[in-house]
């Protein structure tokens, strides 16, 4: 069944049930009056039989006969009886009442008590003359009442059933309201494929649930087309990039195949395959650093390391690979309190990570300065590596961390434009973010910031503390 017809069954069922309680409501109540006015006039019905009894004047009685016969409705199939009472349990008892006893006791301790048997109503009450106490009873079938109660019932069924009707057709109408914009997002969602994702659903301006949906929707269509992109790209770049150093190890080979030549030739030959075989091997390597990370930039924290001691790590480590680099770490504004240093980390990747972006600061400055400063207090760690190389054209700024992309400034130098997107993912795996400030020819600044209250939310499996 679908929510259509779901909508609409459910909005039957629960005005039925609300027609069916509010029918036996108004029913019982309805009843509860008839009865309650008919004994009222039973009540004065048996004032008068106790003022006819009692009086003992012909005129009087004649008056009060006339009134009753004349002045009031007439009840259908009255009777009328006066008993006495002889004592508090017993009374003259009449053979033509066929009336239970409770009916009886009732009347003599409370003073007035009513019967119902077959729509006919008995009412009993006491009264006093001359200190001699007598039960008055009046009977008559409340016809009038049987009438209207089976006309109401009538109005209510009918009634009930007209209402169901339109309660159906209203649900019908309800459920087409509430699910035609969803049928519409469907509807639009399954013209939407791989090949038009920048088609978006029409924007809803309703402040409502469905609006909700179709923002989330288009938000989500939004990440879809961005990440298709970021994979069309990196595909064609890394092809790209991969067949360059293939071809030409394939083509110097097959050309030092084609006759037997000089050693120095086959050493010059040999220098160019190797040359390329490590661009593809480093190539490679970074792709396969870059795939580490996952996708979404996720994965799991094992360690927790002091952010200083890794910093002097990779400062080791450049001095290795650059023996003649200018990187200057600064640790003037380290906290005295080495616990606001720790941070939960992947330490090899946190590395490499750094290292990637303070190399570049090397490479794009010409081995010129590079200062890298260290900062830390409750709320944050910061990492600020400050270079005065050739700097970033404002155009390119927006798309440093698309993996392979190399700005025209950039070109010159020997990369593959891996190092920035790769460091990118490692420092948002570790819920970090990287600020980039950089005017062209004037110098680049990094800056790193890891939050506390983010950092502290990871899950640590092992703690690896070294001090």
């Amino acid at each position: 069944m679908d929510i259509r017809k779901k909508i609409t069954f459910t909005y039957v069922a629960l005005s039925t049930f609300s027609t069916l309680l509010l029918s036996i409501i108004v029913f019982v109540l309805f009843r509860e009056n008839n009865r309650y006015h008919f004994l009222k006039r039973l009540e004065d019905r048996a004032k008068i039989v106790a003022s006819i009894h009692f009086q003992h004047d012909p005129e009087k009685s004649k008056y009060y006969s006339n009134l009753k016969k004349n002045g009031l409705e007439e009840l259908i199939e009255e009777e009328e009886y006066v008993l006495k009472i002889n004592s508090a349990n017993s009374f003259d008892y009449n053979t033509k009442l066929n009336l239970p006893n409770a009916f009886y006791s009732n009347i003599l301790q409370t003073g007035k008590d009513y019967f119902e048997v077959n729509s006919k109503y008995y009412l009993g009450q006491v009264f006093t003359e001359r200190d001699q106490k007598y039960i008055v009873i009046v009977g008559a079938r409340d016809r009038r009442g049987k009438t209207t109660t089976i006309y109401i019932i009538k109005i209510l069924v009918f009634g009930g059933i007209g209402f169901i009707l339109l309660a159906f057709f209203l649900g019908r109408f309800l459920a087409k309201r509430v699910i035609n914009p969803v049928a519409r997002i469907t509807k639009e969602v399954n013209r939407i494929s791989a090949s038009n994702l920048h088609n978006r659903l029409p924007a809803i301006k309703n402040s409502d649930e469905i609006s909700d949906l179709t923002e989330t929707f288009n938000d989500m269509l939004d990440r879809l087309e961005t990440s298709f992109e970021i994979q069309a790209n990196f595909i064609n770049n890394a092809s790209h990039e991969l067949k360059t150093p293939i071809t030409t190890i394939i083509a110097e080979a097959e050309i030092m195949l084609l006759k037997e030549r000089e050693v120095a030739e086959y050493v010059e030959s040999l220098q160019n395959i190797y040359s390329q075989a490590s661009r593809l091997g480093n190539l490679t390597e970074s792709l396969l650093k870059l795939t580490q990370t996952g996708y979404d930039g996720n994965k799991q924290v094992l360690d927790i390391a002091r952010i200083d001691e890794l910093l002097l790590d990779v400062k080791s480590d450049l001095d290795k690979i650059y023996p003649e680099n200018r990187v200057s770490v600064k640790m003037n504004f380290a906290p005295k309190d080495s616990n606001l240093l720790l941070i939960p980390c992947n330490k090899p990747l946190l590395e490499l990570a750094i290292n990637n972006i303070i190399t570049n600061g090397v490479k794009y400055s010409d081995n010129n300065e590079v200062f890298v400063t260290l900062s830390a207090n409750q709320e944050a760690i910061k990492i600020s590596i400050n270079d005065i190389g050739i700097g970033i054209p404002p155009e390119d700024i927006p798309h440093l961390y698309e993996p392979f992309f190399r700005g025209k400034i950039a070109a010159k130098y020997i990369g593959y434009g891996l190092g920035l997107p790769l460091a990118s993912k490692i420092i948002r795996m570790h819920d970090g973010e990287i600020q980039v400030q950089s005017e062209q020819n004037k110098g680049t600044i990094v800056t790193i910031i890891f939050k506390k209250a983010k950092t502290k939310k990871n899950n640590i499996k092992n703690s690896n503390v070294e001090s």
